[in-house]
C-alpha cells in the first residue's frame, strides 16, 4: 500500500525534528552553557538598573552594592534607603537557600530541576513586570514587595548558575571576573585564559544596565519584561539542549 499524504508529511516532520535534535546534541556542554550564563549576566544587569533607579537605589542582584548602600545608610548618609537595601538582601539569600536546597545533589550538570528554576525565575520577573505595568505607579508598599521578590529571584539565579559552574560567569556579579581577567592579563601575571568570558560578561551588565535605563524611562516594568523573556529563553534552550544530549546518549547505548 502507498504511503498517504499524512503519513508522508508526519515522516518529513520526524526527520526535520531528528535533524535539529542531532544538531543541539552535537553541541558541546561548555559550547551552549556559556552564551546562556552571559545572558543571564546581561538580564541582571537590566535588573539591577531598574532596582536601582525604579526601586530607590536598591540592587536585586548585586548584594555587594546593597551592603555598601545598607552600611551608608547606617552610619547617616543622608537620603539613602534601609529598608529596600534589607528586603532585597533578604529575599536573595533566602532565594540562593532555597536552589541551593533543591540542587543538592546536582552534580553540576543541567538536569530538569536547573530548567524548572530558571523558568520560575523568570516567571517571577515576568510577572513582576506586569504587574507593574497594570499598575501603573507603583506605591511604596509594592515597590518594596517587588524589591523582596526580585532579591529572591536573583538569589535562585545564582545558586542555579552556580551548579551550572561556567567559570568566571556567576550571572550577577563581575568583581572576581574583573579581578581575574586583570590579574592574568598581560600587565598581571600574563597566564591569560578566559579572557573572552570574562570580558564579556563585564561588557554584557554594562550593556544591561544601559538597556535597563533606557527602559526605566519608558517604565519600571519594561525592564523587567525582558529580563523575564530572556531567563525564560535561557531555561528552555538549556532544557532542550540538556534532554538532545540525553536523548543522543540514550540511542548510542540502545546502538550498543
Amino acid at each position: 500500500m502507498a504511503p498517504t499524504v499524512d503519513g508522508a508529511a508526519d515522516s518529513s516532520a520526524d526527520v526535520r525534528h531528528h535533524l535539529r535534535v542531532s544538531r543541539l546534541s552535537a553541541l558541546s556542554t561548555e559550547r551552549v552553557h556559556l552564551p546562556l550564563m552571559l545572558v543571564l549576566t546581561f538580564s541582571t544587569g537590566v535588573v539591577d538598573a531598574v532596582g536601582y533607579l525604579g526601586l530607590d537605589r536598591v540592587f536585586t542582584g548585586n548584594m555587594t552594592g546593597n551592603v555598601v548602600v545598607l552600611g551608608m545608610a547606617l552610619a547617616g548618609g543622608a537620603d539613602l534607603p534601609v529598608l529596600g537595601p534589607l528586603l532585597a538582601l533578604g529575599g536573595f539569600v533566602l532565594g540562593a537557600a532555597l536552589g541551593g536546597r533543591v540542587l543538592e545533589r546536582a552534580a553540576h550538570v543541567w538536569s530538569w530541576l536547573t530548567t524548572l528554576l530558571l523558568a520560575v525565575v523568570g516567571l517571577v520577573v515576568l510577572a513582576l513586570g506586569v504587574v507593574a505595568l497594570a499598575v501603573g505607579e507603583p506605591g511604596d508598599t509594592l515597590r518594596l514587595a517587588i524589591t523582596t521578590l526580585l532579591g529572591a529571584a536573583m538569589g535562585l539565579q545564582a545558586a542555579t548558575a552556580r551548579v551550572v559552574a561556567v567559570k568566571d560567569v556567576t550571572t550577577v556579579v563581575v568583581t572576581s571576573t574583573l579581578t581575574g581577567l586583570a590579574a592574568d592579563s598581560v600587565l598581571g601575571s600574563g597566564k591569560g585564559g578566559g579572557t573572552g568570558r570574562r570580558l564579556a560578561a563585564v561588557v554584557l551588565i554594562i550593556l544591561g544596565a544601559l538597556v535597563g535605563g533606557l527602559l526605566v524611562q519608558l517604565h519600571l516594568g519594561a525592564g523587567l519584561l525582558l529580563a523575564g523573556v530572556l531567563v525564560l529563553l535561557v531555561a528552555g534552550t538549556g532544557g532542550l539542549h540538556a534532554r538532545a544530549r540525553k536523548g543522543e546518549g540514550s540511542d548510542q547505548v540502545s546502538a550498543r
